[in-house]
């Protein structure tokens, strides 16, 4: 993996935490390939990315709340 590819960033609903391992413009392409049912929640879409390998969910204990604020 490209360390330039690899981003940490929070969801900005729901404030997980996960690293991008991947360029966005492939991220992007593969969620507007997903089925309409598939991108009705963040919480499946970014199941989806990570089952793919697309992007790593970190179960490290961080998340943000509404304000962005990480905890």
């Amino acid at each position: 993996m490209d360390p330039n590819t690899q981003r940490s960033m929070y969801a900005k609903y729901g404030g997980v935490h996960f690293v991008n391992l991947v360029p966005q413009r492939d991220i992007n392409e593969f969620v507007r390939a997903l089925p309409e049912q598939k991108r009705d929640s963040i919480f499946e879409v970014m199941t989806e990315l990570d089952k793919e390998g697309l992007i790593k969910i970190q179960n490290d204990g961080q998340w943000t709340d509404p304000e962005g604020e990480i905890h």
